[in-house]
C-alpha cells in the first residue's frame, strides 16, 4: 500500500503538489561574479519547502555539464549558463512566464 500525500490527499505516486508548486514559483536567473572574476549562474526564488531543490540542482548540473550547489533555496552553477538554464527549467515543468532571466 502506497503512502498518502498529506497536502493533496492522493497516493504519493499520483501526487500533484510539486506540479502545482512549479506553476506558482517566481524564479530569477542571474549571473554573480565572485573572487578572481569567476562567474556563477544563480537560480533564485524556488521555495525549497515545495520543490526538491537538491534534485533540481542535480538535474541542472547534469544537463549543463557543470558543477554547482544548492543552498537555502538557491542553486549556484559554475559558469555562465543563462539561456540554457531557462530552457532546462522549462523542460522540468516550470512555466516560461514565471522565469525571469536578468542579463
Amino acid at each position: 500500500m502506497s503512502k498518502i500525500c498529506a497536502t493533496c490527499g492522493l497516493p504519493e505516486d499520483l501526487c500533484v503538489c510539486e506540479d502545482i508548486a512549479k506553476e506558482s514559483q517566481r524564479i530569477t536567473v542571474f549571473i554573480d561574479r565572485r573572487k578572481f572574476g569567476k562567474e556563477y549562474t544563480v537560480v533564485d526564488g524556488i521555495d525549497h519547502n515545495e520543490i526538491d531543490v537538491k534534485e533540481l540542482a542535480k538535474t541542472l548540473k547534469t544537463k549543463l555539464a557543470c558543477g554547482g550547489t544548492a543552498k537555502g533555496g538557491r542553486i549556484e552553477l559554475q559558469g555562465n549558463h543563462l539561456s540554457e538554464t531557462a530552457s532546462v527549467l522549462m523542460d522540468q515543468g516550470f512555466a516560461p512566464e514565471t522565469i525571469d532571466v536578468k542579463r
